[in-house]
């Protein structure tokens, strides 16, 4: 029995003694402890009310809201250019300066640079279109001119009632002739002329010339590379004329039919010189700042009347008026 236990101590001693030279690792023993925390609040997830912005817009403007247009940037077009290349600035009053006085010869110093770039640009245009006069293109360049704004003019809207439901005809939508007006002013001019005649109505109309319409300038130059050229000329013109614009139920915004005033305007006409099939379109005017203001324009709008319970009749009060109940 000795023995045994002997070798079995002799086991143990040689097992601890090799544990003990080997190097100790001390853990610690990490608690957790659970900590109750407070429920965070998440807004509940709505679907969109309007699938797309056309629907949104709709709604708007069933609401009352009014959405002012958007003035995006306009690109580029090949046709015709981005703008005036050099907008001609009529002297004050449009009248010259005696040329005894200093302000006269400064005056008179900047006509002749400007006639002489005038000349230079003449030369430019006859080598591509070799039909084309300063003499002759006033008279031509005021019938585009006439031609355009009678474009503009349209046909009444018509409004139906039935069963306390407005309903709009289709010919709210303007009635002009669109198609015409594009061959005859320039893509950077339409939406000037265009942009707020939609349910409205134009009567314009020319008298007569007040003074016959001369050349001030003439300009040529080139976009995008120097074969693709474009020729301006500004054309003075002192007209008489008459305008009036209807709103959608038919009241005077603007104007009179039956009143023709003096209008001194500085029209700028274009053409695509390379473009074989171009024609002078009318580009743009020139609003100098001497210039008299214009007539406000004046708005129909809705005066809020008191708030009738279902059954009730609304009747005028006698005498003064009532004044709206603020909110």
């Amino acid at each position: 029995m000795a023995a045994p236990v002997a070798e079995g101590l002799s086991c143990v001693s040689r097992v601890f003694g090799w544990w003990s030279r080997q190097p100790v690792l001390v853990t610690q023993s990490a608690a957790i402890v659970p900590v109750r925390t407070k429920k965070r609040f998440t807004p509940p997830t709505y679907p969109p009310k309007f699938k797309t912005e056309k629907e949104f817009l709709e709604h708007a403007r069933k609401a009352g809201v009014v959405i002012p247009p958007e003035r995006l940037e306009r690109p580029i077009h090949l046709a015709c250019s981005a703008g005036i290349f050099d907008a001609y600035v009529p002297p004050e009053g449009d009248a010259r300066i005696s040329f005894l006085s200093r302000e006269g010869l400064k005056q008179k110093t900047e006509r002749m640079k400007k006639t002489m770039a005038s000349q230079v640009a003449i030369r430019k245009i006859k080598e591509h279109d070799a039909s084309f006069k300063i003499k002759d293109f006033p008279e031509k360049a005021k019938d585009i001119f006439i031609e355009a704004h009678l474009c503009l003019n349209n046909s009444p809207s018509y409004f139906f009632f039935f069963e306390d439901i407005f309903i709009e005809d289709q010919l709210c939508l303007n009635n002009s002739d669109h198609d015409r007006l594009h061959t005859l002013v320039t893509e950077h001019c339409f939406p000037d002329m265009t942009w707020d005649i939609k349910c409205k109505t134009v009567r314009w109309s020319f008298v007569e010339s007040l003074e016959p319409s001369h050349v001030v300038q003439v300009r040529c130059s080139s976009m995008v590379n120097e074969s693709n050229m474009y020729g301006q000329v500004t054309v003075r013109m002192h007209t008489r004329q008459t305008l009036a614009i209807y709103d959608r139920f038919g009241r005077l915004m603007y104007g009179q039919e039956d009143v023709p005033k003096d209008v001194l305007e500085y029209v700028v006409f274009e053409k695509q010189l390379v473009n074989p099939y171009g024609s002078w379109r009318m580009h743009g005017k020139i609003v100098p700042s001497w210039a008299p203001p214009k007539q406000p324009i004046i708005k129909t709008v809705m005066i809020p009347g008191p708030q009738l319970k279902p059954g009730e009749e609304y009747e005028e009060a006698q005498g003064e008026a009532q004044k709206p109940q603020l909110a």
